[in-house]
């Protein structure tokens, strides 16, 4: 252990780890953010790919609806068709929706609690790097299509589809040898290393929110994102487990002809839907909870009052949460389940619809006699709300069997499941960029462009999805390569394309937007720009790397709002800050481990397509993993103190403080 005094130049001195091996606590540039453990710098890299990632499945979107513009278009073929569609949703779901979701759990959760990182840092920076390591395999595919293309890469069995091409949802027996290449080997294996990574993420956030709160933080006076954050976590670990047997099973039928799947060796294809759905419409929720839990922080803040119904509030999202996995068998009406399993599934369908609408009803409660402030993230908290419930009146027409049957793999569906993930989610997620990047950065994103954004995205998706539905009703089916011109179909195809393309302008300038406030050397925005209600923004913006000098003793909810406006400051502990605030160790370990998952499924997939040596590959990829695995428990904890600079500890308890509002600037 030993002291320094934080300067951003100061050099650490040197410590060791229990292996011998100097800990690399003093890098400083891009070696600092290969080895942090910091839950802030991790969130930052996880927001950072969500975006990339985000940009990468708009791109394939955008190919699909330019093919779709016109009837009898040949731009692209029908095989990058197929192979565009499933890494779209693929891209859209696992490297989108949740590493963004993820980028928030990691920054904001730790500092609304009053912690001062997350329970296991080095299991949290573990989980970033596995992630990078499923998400670099899923998108080498597109690199080794083109080895194959130029005649570099030829699998032994002929097939040239390299890339993914069974569809997002990978319905066996569509994905067993005779009918997909190695494409579906980088799916399955993809989605098995993602899955490590979110498991540990989970069980990461479970411990922290459970053992690390703040003095006097009871669970009742957690903030609502943080509910939401608990509540997916307990998603993830029984969620994820069914997926991770179904590809097991999947992978086995490919590599060593098992009959899990294969209708000639006795298999049931029937037996994938199940595993998959179960997984499947809890995740669902382990993508919209999170937004939900945003918009709860959003909707109090710019209404300037509490949320209404706030014990509603959480237990509807447990709720939901539960009934997540007791309806996955609505996604196969259309499979012959039976009279008494389709009617069950139906009511439970119906079910789910109660605490979803709890929810609504109390943000509209929340903002009425609200003196509503019409900032860039409450017009995106809006739009969720909006757009989340036309999706859910979608949703409740599905619930009824016969209405299913009728509108079943026809475009409908897409309209009504990308008005839950798209007008709902995203709209929620961009209001967390917005409301959050003052805090994570210490700089207001561009206010006057947000509005346009804003305005772009909305608009743009409504024009998009709005005339799927009737696209679906008159007869348009999912996965349409290309169609006649005589169905009726042409000029609203070429409308959705319109739209499209406005929907990507929207999201790419907020993207773009984010890079030039990252990058600007001026900080424009104090603490609390919003005057918000939760803890994390009584600390300096940005934060520092210790978050809380002394930790706050917490008395009530929303106990910053409180702190400032009722007369109930916040206190803190009076522990002995003489040696420093104690700091984990960083450390290459989980960088290391991370890497040799991306080596592991790589050797996997190219000893699939028959070149010689790469079952070596494999196994040095798993040696890897193992090996590092085993030197992060060798080199032990470690850690070392930093002397906060007086001026970084709080105030002794002061009388009630009234904050007015500080206006948002902009570039």
């Amino acid at each position: 252990m030993s002291s320094v005094l934080v300067h951003d130049k100061t050099e650490l001195p040197v410590l060791r780890s229990g292996l011998g091996l100097p800990r690399p606590d003093h890098f400083v540039g891009w070696r600092d953010w290969f080895t942090t453990v910091d839950h802030k710098k991790i969130g930052v890299m996880y927001g950072a790919a969500a975006c990339f990632f985000f940009l990468v499945g708009g791109v394939e979107a955008l190919t699909i609806r330019t093919q779709l513009a016109r009837p009898m278009q040949h731009i692209i073929t029908a095989q990058l068709y197929n192979q565009l569609f499933t890494m779209h949703g693929t891209t859209m779901i696992f490297l989108g929706v949740m590493p963004l979701s993820a980028a928030f759990f990691n920054f904001v959760v730790p500092l609304q609690i009053g912690a001062r990182d997350v329970a296991f840092p080095r299991l949290n920076a573990f989980s970033l790097w596995t992630f990078f390591a499923g998400a670099s395999l899923l998108n080498v595919s597109w690199f080794l299509q083109v080895l194959n293309i130029i005649g570099i890469l030829n699998p032994v069995d002929g097939r040239t589809d390299i890339v993914p091409g069974g569809g997002w949802f990978g319905y066996a027996s569509l994905t067993e040898k005779p009918f997909t290449g190695i494409g579906t080997d980088v799916w399955v294996l993809s989605l098995q290393i993602l899955g490590v990574a979110s498991l540990a993420a989970a069980f990461n956030f479970i411990a922290t929110i459970i053992n690390l709160r703040a003095p006097g933080m009871t669970m009742m006076r957690l903030p609502v994102f943080c509910w939401m954050t608990l509540v997916t976590s307990f998603l993830i670990i029984f969620a994820f487990p069914p997926i991770t047997i179904a590809l097991g099973e999947l992978l086995f039928d490919r590599t060593f002809q098992t009959n899990f799947f294969r209708v000639e060796g006795g298999g049931q294809p029937i037996f994938w839907q199940h595993l998959f759905w179960v997984f499947g419409h809890p995740e669902v929720y382990i993508l919209v909870l999170p937004a939900m839990g945003i918009v709860s922080e959003v909707l109090p803040t710019f209404s300037r009052k509490p949320l209404f119904g706030y014990p509603i509030i959480v237990f509807s999202g447990a709720v939901i949460g539960l009934l997540g996995f007791a309806v996955w068998s609505h996604h196969m009406f259309a499979t012959g389940l039976g009279k008494v399993a389709t009617a069950a599934f139906s009511l439970l369908t119906m079910a789910i619809a109660v605490p979803t609408g709890v929810k609504i009803f109390n943000w509209v409660g929340t903002l009425w006699g609200g003196r509503i402030r019409y900032t860039v993230p409450m017009i995106f908290s809006l739009g969720f709300v909006w757009m989340f419930m036309l999706g859910g009146f979608s949703g409740i027409m599905h619930s009824a069997a016969p209405a299913d049957a009728e509108q079943h793999d026809s475009y409908f569906i897409i309209a009504h499941f990308h008005y839950v993930l798209l007008g709902g989610i995203l709209l929620g997620l961009l209001s967390g960029i917005y409301y959050w990047v003052p805090k994570i950065f210490g700089k207001m994103m561009n206010q006057k462009l947000g509005y346009w954004v804003a305005a772009m995205v909305i608009i743009g998706f409504n024009v998009t999805f709005g005339p799927m539905h009737y696209l679906g009703l008159i007869g348009m089916t999912r996965r349409t390569y290309t169609y006649l011109g005589d169905k009726g179909w042409n000029d609203w195809n070429l409308v959705c394309t319109i739209g499209s393309y406005i929907l990507g302008m929207g999201v790419f300038l907020c993207f773009m937007d984010l890079v030039v406030t990252v990058f600007s050397k001026k900080r424009n925005c104090g603490p609390d720009p919003w005057n918000a209600r939760t803890l994390e923004w009584s600390l300096p913006s940005p934060v520092p790397a210790y978050n809380y000098a002394r930790l706050p003793i917490v008395s009530t909810r929303d106990a910053w709002w409180m702190d400032k406006h009722a007369g109930t400051p916040i206190e803190y502990d009076q522990a002995d800050l003489s040696h420093g605030v104690h700091m984990p160790s960083q450390s290459w370990m989980p960088m290391g481990a991370g890497f040799g998952f991306f080596i592991f499924g790589l050797g996997i997939v190219l000893m699939s397509a028959g070149i010689p040596y790469c079952g070596y590959m494999a196994i040095s990829g798993l040696v890897m993993v193992t090996f590092f695995i085993y030197l992060w428990a060798l080199e032990g904890p470690g850690g070392y103190h930093l002397i906060v600079p007086s001026d970084a500890t709080p105030p002794s308890p002061t009388p009630a403080r009234t904050h007015a509002p500080v206006a948002a600037s902009h570039h």
